[in-house]
């Protein structure tokens, strides 16, 4: 039997059991009696493992079988049978979490948690938002053909919660379950009455020592104790903020996003950003209990070290990129190399802002752009050292009304 026969019998044999065991594994799977079905499931999957010829492979063999799909399976959907096998049992998925590597050295989004990992250096990964006006959404989706955006790889969702004084986009995993109470919930974006400023909340800690914040929100999950297995916090990891327009003129918006988990030395040579390599899924034994979701005050906990606190460390600042005013056109025009193609003051590309004796300076390598495409479609690019998830909450923003900016 030739390798590629043989890959092909695997991906034949695995692509509709594992499936359902990787939802179970990777929290889309949902709790009660919904919850038990996908756990039967999982088990029929691994039955049906047992009973298969893969059961009695060497060990070496599976490793070398694995990597060959990995490296073969570049981009979606294709890449989908990396994740089918992960799902197959547990030895299958700690085989693979060793052979996928981050998205920042392999430029690959595989996992749910490649959301949360900084990008690849030197190289944008191409994605687009889809705004649905009437129950006020927002779907992020990975290009899968650069021609056009209306094939790709759903990545997050967003929710706008309009408040008195205030407004929350939750982010959630799961398009059919955006709530703060699900176990997909993975953060959210906060804004002020004025909307010129912002704060980015991750639901778990990015760094090691990260503060959680007093809220009513994660008390109230604390006190529910909705999907115990995952703590879901307030992290604030990023702020926004929006120069006031006070003369009442029109022209760009100016930005500025101060990224709290991110030091700036992480864009110098041989800086690191901080990773997340899997989400909290212990038991909740392993931390403090949680009483300071109830907590009347903010407090410190350590967690596990390894990752740089921007305690110790100046914090990195982006700063959108000033636009030139074109004579001819009679705007404000920004080079977007052809991912942009519509007018929009929502329109902006983020690059780092360092400060020094001489004033600030503003490095020419964009972070992040955004910009409008169509009706209710927008082109979002990031790369290193911001995610995914911080990417799209910094778009987020963008589309947030603006009293006291316009």
């Amino acid at each position: 039997m030739s390798f590629r026969s043989l890959l092909q019998d695997m991906k034949g044999e695995f692509g509709s059991i594992s499936r359902k065991g990787f939802d179970a594994k990777f929290g889309y799977g949902l709790r009660s009696r919904s919850h038990r079905a996908v756990q039967d499931s999982s088990m029929t999957s691994t039955d049906a493992l047992n009973q298969s010829c893969w059961a009695n492979m060497p060990p070496e063999l599976l490793r070398d079988v694995l990597m060959r799909i990995e490296e073969s399976e570049c981009t979606w959907p294709p890449r989908k049978n990396v994740v089918a096998c992960a799902g197959v049992c547990r030895s299958w998925r700690e085989i693979m979490k060793e052979i996928v590597r981050t998205l920042e050295v392999s430029s690959k989004l595989t996992f749910p948690i490649s959301l949360k990992q900084p990008g690849p250096r030197d190289t944008l990964i191409q994605c687009f938002i889809k705004r649905d006006r009437s129950n006020q959404t927002y779907r992020l989706y990975l290009n899968l053909n650069q021609a056009s955006n209306d094939d790709g790889k759903f990545l997050l969702i967003a929710r706008r919660c309009k408040r008195p004084t205030y407004t929350d986009y939750i982010l959630s995993l799961n398009a059919d379950n955006v709530s703060k109470g699900s176990s997909t919930y993975i953060g959210k974006l906060r804004s002020n009455f004025l909307g010129t400023k912002f704060i980015i909340y991750d639901a778990q800690p990015p760094i090691a020592g990260a503060r959680v914040t007093k809220s009513r929100s994660t008390r109230l999950i604390g006190m529910r104790q909705v999907s115990p297995r995952v703590p879901a916090g307030n992290y604030p990891v990023a702020h926004i903020s929006y120069e006031l327009n006070v003369l009442g003129s029109r022209g760009p918006r100016r930005m500025q996003c101060v990224m709290d988990a991110i030091p700036a030395s992480a864009i110098e040579p041989g800086g690191m950003a901080p990773t997340q390599t899997e989400f909290l899924t212990g038991n909740l034994d392993s931390f403090p209990a949680l009483p300071f979701f109830r907590s009347k005050s903010t407090r410190t906990y350590s967690f596990p070290s390894g990752s740089l606190s921007p305690e110790r460390d100046e914090r990195l600042v982006l700063k959108n990129k000033a636009p030139r005013w074109h004579e001819q056109l009679q705007c404000w025009c920004l080079n977007f190399n052809g991912r942009v193609t519509v007018a929009s003051v929502k329109n902006f590309q983020l690059v780092v802002s360092i400060t020094n004796e001489s004033g600030g300076q503003e490095l020419e390598n964009v972070i992040l752009q955004f910009g409008k495409v169509g009706t209710d479609v927008f082109t979002m690019d990031y790369q290193y050292p911001i995610s995914a998830f911080q990417a799209f909450a910094i778009c987020l923003s963008s589309f947030d009304t603006k009293i006291a900016c316009e």
